[in-house]
């Protein structure tokens, strides 16, 4: 980001003089442009390309759990969308289409944490979601799906078959 508003500084001041009022004004709707760009750059999967994706990284089955959980999990948390980010009551935050806590699972400047999962938490908001799945693996081992609260107020016990219901797995 520094990059951007020191080559606007460097190339596009528009003769105002340096620290100026409108000068911070221009560079203020640049870095919110810039920032806007990277939000429409967000991954969301439709249901069947997730299912998809969960499957090939072997994900049915895992843990003792199905697919359709994980579908489901990942529809409830986060809508598909692989750059969600949650600000939780506690100070902490959920990241990416698993929705995983920095408080635990991932390394963030915001809270100290234990870092099970061995990532940065920026690791969980790219459009590449490997690191989401390693990481809900961990999480699966050490803790079952139960640990998500999303899970188990919209997916337990109930039926999952619409998650992947014509995905052609």
């Amino acid at each position: 980001m520094l990059f951007y508003t020191d080559f606007f500084h460097e190339n596009c001041s528009f003769g105002m003089t340096r620290g100026s009022t409108e000068e911070h004004i221009v560079k203020s709707q640049l870095l919110a442009f810039i920032l806007l760009v990277g939000v429409a750059n967000a991954k969301h999967f439709t249901r069947c390309e997730l299912a998809r994706t969960l499957q090939a990284a072997g994900m049915d089955g895992y843990a003792g759990v199905g697919l359709a959980d994980w579908t489901c999990l990942a529809s409830t948390a986060s809508s598909y969308n692989s750059q969600t980010t949650t600000r939780n009551s506690d100070g902490s935050t959920s990241y990416g289409i698993f929705q995983i806590n920095n408080r635990r699972w991932c390394s963030s400047d915001q809270v100290p944490s234990f870092n099970s999962c061995r990532i940065s938490c920026s690791q969980l908001l790219t459009d590449d979601i490997t690191a989401d799945i390693e990481c809900a693996k961990t999480i699966a081992n050490q803790q079952s799906i139960l640990f998500w609260p999303g899970w188990q107020a919209n997916c337990q016990a109930r039926e999952l078959g619409q998650y992947i219901a014509g995905c052609e797995l």
